[in-house]
């Protein structure tokens, strides 16, 4: 196990109603103004922005609205909320949504108190302060209620970039299950792909003897998936939706990450598939996870067998551990297609002969030299193999 520093400070209010003592844990954090940032209309048309805006006016909290948050979140909004928050003299940041506008607005609390172009912080130029930002989640996925992560989509180029640090760690994070129920299928399906990526990018790691996070994170995986299928079957089982909340959680705020070397290419083999179309970022994980796996499983084939075996069920075949490796990568695609996810290039709307265009933007674009590191180091030849294995 390597060494390692970890703290994860987020407060979790979770359960039912909880977003209506959201004005109080802005309170109790320092907030005095708010941005609302938040998406879709479907925020509003629910009630979820009015109850909000009450319990945010029952404590005295002045606000300010910013709607408007896509997919793939886009500089664009950014830019607006950082002149937004400076106008209005906002001093703390609330998401309502999902992965994306959490990340939006993380994006914008490291951009107002940053003198240049918030998008230096997604070319490597570090955060050094930020504003304060509490989430209230609507979709388990993206773990960014309990990360330092964000991911923005810039629009000059579509390149799809993240930038982490602890500065961005949500003070707090509301979750309440119920908010995720009437979510479309494809969408829960989309954030059970995202929240399996997550365990997997940590799960194929270079370190030796890291037993204790190999086995949470084996956990988490089995509650997904046996989880996964009942919420797909039955979308109002709030105990599904509360478990899996939850797992989403845990699989990004780096608890299964400690101690251990991680994975992020199939994140960023997945982020060029999503600059160029727009595709749900699930979605194209969906696809491009299997692919990545079955050209890296030689490197340790046993560690693709382990988890066939502990989280697929399938049988360990000692004389070729290959046989298993690869049958617990047919499974996870098997179950990816079972709640309603692409498997290939041609149904995720892609197409073939963007593949030098999506392997040379990974590895050159946005000031790259040429190299993603990660499991493997992936170049542009590289990258054009795996793309094809998604054909």
């Amino acid at each position: 196990m390597d060494n390692f520093m970890f703290c994860s400070p987020t407060y979790f209010s979770f359960g039912k109603g909880m977003e209506n003592s959201v004005g109080e844990l802005v309170k109790k954090f320092g907030g005095s103004k708010v941005l609302v940032h938040y998406g879709s209309k479907s925020a509003e048309k629910s009630g979820l922005i009015d109850r909000v805006k009450a319990s945010l006016e029952k404590e005295g909290i002045p606000y300010v609205l910013l709607g408007g948050v896509q997919p793939n979140p886009r500089s664009s909004l950014v830019y607006k909320g950082i002149e937004l928050c400076r106008k209005e003299n906002v001093d703390f940041i609330l998401a309502v949504g999902g992965g994306s506008a959490i990340d939006s607005s993380k994006a914008i609390a490291g951009g107002v108190l940053y003198d240049g172009d918030f998008w230096d912080h997604h070319c490597g130029v570090p955060i050094e302060k930020a504003l304060p930002v509490g989430t209230v989640l609507t979709i388990a996925a993206a773990g960014s209620e309990g990360s330092g992560n964000t991911v923005i989509t810039h629009e000059n180029g579509m390149l799809k970039r993240g930038c982490r640090t602890e500065i961005l760690r949500p003070k707090f994070s509301v979750l309440n299950p119920e908010l995720t129920c009437t979510l479309p299928a494809y969408q829960t399906a989309c954030g059970i792909t995202d929240i399996l990526a997550h365990l997997y990018e940590r799960y194929l790691t270079n370190s030796k003897n890291v037993e204790v996070t190999d086995r949470i994170i084996e956990a988490l995986m089995l509650t997904v998936i046996n989880q996964g299928k009942k919420v797909i079957n039955d979308p109002f089982d709030y105990e599904a939706r509360a478990n899996i909340m939850w797992a989403g959680t845990l699989a990004h705020n780096n608890v299964c990450g400690v101690g251990r070397t991680q994975d992020w290419n199939s994140h960023a083999l997945e982020h060029e598939l999503s600059g160029l179309y727009d595709c749900a970022h699930g979605a194209g994980l969906a696809v491009v996870m299997p692919a990545m796996f079955k050209y890296v499983m030689e490197k340790n084939v046993m560690l693709f067998a382990q988890v066939a075996v502990r989280v697929w069920g399938c049988n360990m075949d000692f004389e070729h551990p290959e046989n298993t490796a690869l049958e617990g990568i047919e499974k996870l695609q098997e179950f990816l297609c079972y709640i309603g996810m692409p498997k290939n290039f041609k149904e995720l709307d892609a197409k073939e002969s963007d593949i030098p265009y999506l392997a040379h933007t990974l590895c050159y674009g946005n000031g790259r030299t040429g190299t993603v590191s990660g499991y493997i180091d992936i170049t542009e030849d590289v990258a054009e193999k795996i793309y094809k294995l998604m054909l």
